[in-house]
């Protein structure tokens, strides 16, 4: 499926210029709007591997967009600086919410965009972005989360609407069992409608093809599982096309 691609540009009430990456199959329109991913990137911001992700949604059918939380299009390889970036968006959840409801708004005022018809996606850093979506009631039919980081800017309650899918590796050093344990005792609480998959094997980034030279790089327990890569992304459009219906 051919798909076009452009930039996303959403800016903040203190003029922050949030610069997004949306993927669309080319047949997309306003006369034939098709359902629309949000993706959360990882901690190193849009880089390569969200991008590719987005693409990969288009050729699926549906519109997505990589969402660039930190503004400016900042992006890096450097864990520490990652660190940084993430810790001060991390430090104002409440201005990181708006962040991801503006990028939600402008994404859905897309006349190709089926705004009625959302979920998301998140990576790692990302994958707690996409859960406080849900938890703040945006509105997310489904939310898959790969590697993500389960802590909660408030635990889910009536708001959250959406069916949950997490991807989570049994060797990840980075988020725990536990965590994860904790994040079905926040969702059984709340009543939400969750598919925890455990893949054998695989670390924290197993979906990230750059995980193994960042993990050199930067002296971090990342590795990338080609096997919990393809099989954890089956599952996850498997989980749209029962929640958004493509």
């Amino acid at each position: 499926m051919s798909i076009k691609t452009f930039e996303l540009i959403s800016t903040t009430e203190n003029n922050v210029e949030l610069i997004s990456y949306v993927a669309l199959p080319e047949s997309a329109s306003e006369d034939n709007p098709v359902a629309g991913i949000l993706v959360a990137p990882e901690w190193w911001g849009v880089v390569d591997h969200p991008k590719s992700v987005v693409e990969r949604l288009a050729k699926a059918g549906y519109a997505a967009v990589a969402m660039d939380v930190y503004g400016e299009g900042k992006l890096t390889s450097d864990a520490s600086m990652a660190n940084m970036w993430m810790k001060q968006v991390l430090a104002d959840q409440d201005m990181l919410m708006a962040r991801c409801r503006l990028i939600l708004n402008d994404f859905g005022d897309q006349l190709a965009v089926n705004r009625d018809n959302l979920a998301a996606i998140g990576y790692c850093f990302g994958g707690k972005v996409v859960l406080d979506m849900a938890r703040e009631g945006m509105p997310l039919k489904a939310v898959a989360t790969f590697h993500g980081n389960p802590s909660a800017k408030q635990p889910a309650d009536k708001n959250f609407k959406a069916k949950v899918l997490v991807a989570h590796g049994r060797d990840d050093s980075m988020v725990s069992m536990e965590a994860i344990e904790g994040l079905k005792s926040e969702l059984d609480a709340a009543d939400v409608d969750y598919t925890i998959d455990v893949y054998d094997g695989a670390k924290h980034g197993f979906t990230n093809p750059h995980a193994d030279e960042r993990a050199a790089k930067n002296d971090v327990d990342l590795g990338y599982n080609e096997t919990a890569a393809k099989q954890s992304w089956d599952n996850m459009l498997e989980f749209m096309k029962t929640n958004l219906g493509e």
